[in-house]
């Protein structure tokens, strides 16, 4: 099947172009949430919708009842945000107990009603279930002009109050002292969150709800430290989650003869989206950090033995012996870090097995002895460390001290020319 059907055929289109607005609307939602770490409250939200829309079921007919169930559902988040506020502030309960307490009480409250509803009024039992977990591949073009309207009433809040939101979520302290009102911007946040969930639950459902909200600002933190762009990659990694998921919902049924239902799908896409930008992502990515700690502790041993070497330096150079025995590493170990260091100009083998610094070696091994000793300096002047307690310390700092450390600490301690142990300090042109 070409992908472009999706966007042409009557019967994929809609919720096509439905779930991609959904996506970059949530995503975007979600970041609000999201930085202020209240990311449990969408949870709650979600699950306080259900008792609305079994009640708007149980009273409600005809061709009011798809509108009647979405106020029910607001309706019902409203409350449970009331009662979340309420308390958290009047009756001093922790947030989190306030919120797991509320997600149990409503959610409790829903499937109670639905029972009901179950054995009095069995066709809208279905329908109740659809807004569980989610139908988003009965979406009409209704759906698309609803999220349609709701992106573009997402883009205009954001647009208007983006710098109030700003100080809302990174300095709520100054927020409350500064003239800003801080009630107002919470009551925006929370309408757009309320009206996220509540639009939203047609297609993924109470249960899936808040992995539409989270899981793209997830991804998008992983890619930038701005707040523009995470609201910008947020959106697009929800709109890309919604996407897929809607392409391999159909494929997979098409494939396998097995029913895949959207919502589901959707969070799986999302879910990957957001595992793959932990783990590889440029910056935070935990396989690029793994690579940089493994790059970082082979170049803290390199420059250990180029100290080591420094330290014992002669012309005939020295045996490599002698290096084992002060490194303590086992010999294979050993005989790679010091061909890296020669690879790297830094050493270069001498006669009878012995290897000697170049002029860059030197440098760069006297630098090392002279961060090291300045370090301890400092401990013993101003921290007031005793001269025998410092050197374990040093041994840790003299690999991440950056030359602007370094030329505080010589500014700072006088340009000293001997150490706590009277050893003197390689001079800065030797650095």
């Amino acid at each position: 099947m070409n992908p472009l059907l999706f966007f042409t055929d009557p019967v994929f289109s809609a919720p096509t172009i439905a779930m991609l607005l959904m996506g970059l609307a949530c995503g975007m939602v979600g970041v609000l949430v999201f930085v202020r770490k209240r990311s449990l409250l969408g949870e709650t939200l979600s699950h306080a919708t259900y008792p609305g829309v079994a009640l708007a079921a149980f009273f409600l007919t005809g061709s009011f009842l798809s509108w009647g169930i979405m106020v029910g559902a607001f309706v019902s988040s409203l409350v449970a945000l009331f009662l979340i506020e309420r308390l958290i502030t009047r009756y001093r309960i922790s947030e989190d107990a306030a919120l797991c307490f509320t997600l149990a009480t409503f959610f409790g409250l829903g499937v109670t009603v639905v029972s009901l509803v179950q054995n009095i009024k069995g066709s809208v039992y279905r329908q109740i279930q659809a807004y569980l977990y989610g139908q988003a591949a009965t979406m009409t073009d209704r759906n698309v002009w609803i999220y349609a309207l709701f992106f573009v009433l997402v883009l205009v809040c954001l647009f208007l109050f983006y710098r109030e939101l700003q100080v809302l979520l990174f300095d709520p302290l100054f927020a409350k002292i500064s003239d800003l009102s801080v009630k107002m911007i919470r009551l925006l946040v929370h309408f757009l969150l309320t009206c996220a969930i509540v639009i939203s639950i047609r297609s993924v459902g109470v249960i899936l709800m808040t992995a539409m909200l989270i899981g793209p600002p997830v991804a998008a933190r992983q890619y930038t430290n701005k707040l523009s762009t995470l609201f910008i990659l947020s959106g697009l990694f929800g709109m890309l989650g919604a996407f897929f998921g809607n392409l391999l919902s159909v494929y997979l049924s098409l494939w396998t003869s097995i029913s895949f239902p959207t919502g589901p799908v959707v969070v799986l896409c999302i879910a990957i989206i957001s595992l793959f930008s932990i783990m590889m992502a440029p910056h935070r990515g935990l396989l690029f950090r793994f690579i940089r700690i493994a790059h970082f502790r082979l170049d803290r041993v390199s420059e250990n033995i180029l100290k080591t070497i420094w330290h014992l330096s002669s012309k005939e150079g020295t045996p490599f012996c002698e290096i084992e025995k002060r490194q303590g590493f086992s010999k294979w170990y050993l005989i790679f870090h010091i061909k890296r260091l020669c690879r790297k100009g830094l050493l270069k083998q001498a006669h009878g097995g012995c290897y000697r610094l170049t002029l860059q070696g030197e440098k760069m091994g006297a630098r090392i002895v002279r961060l090291h000793r300045l370090w301890e300096l400092y401990l013993v002047n101003y921290l007031g460390m005793g001269a025998q307690k410092v050197h374990a310390n040093a041994e840790e700092m003299e690999h991440i001290l950056t030359p602007a450390m370094e030329q505080e600490l010589t500014q700072l301690l006088k340009d000293p020319k001997v150490d706590p142990h009277q050893q003197p300090i390689p001079l800065l042109e030797e650095g």
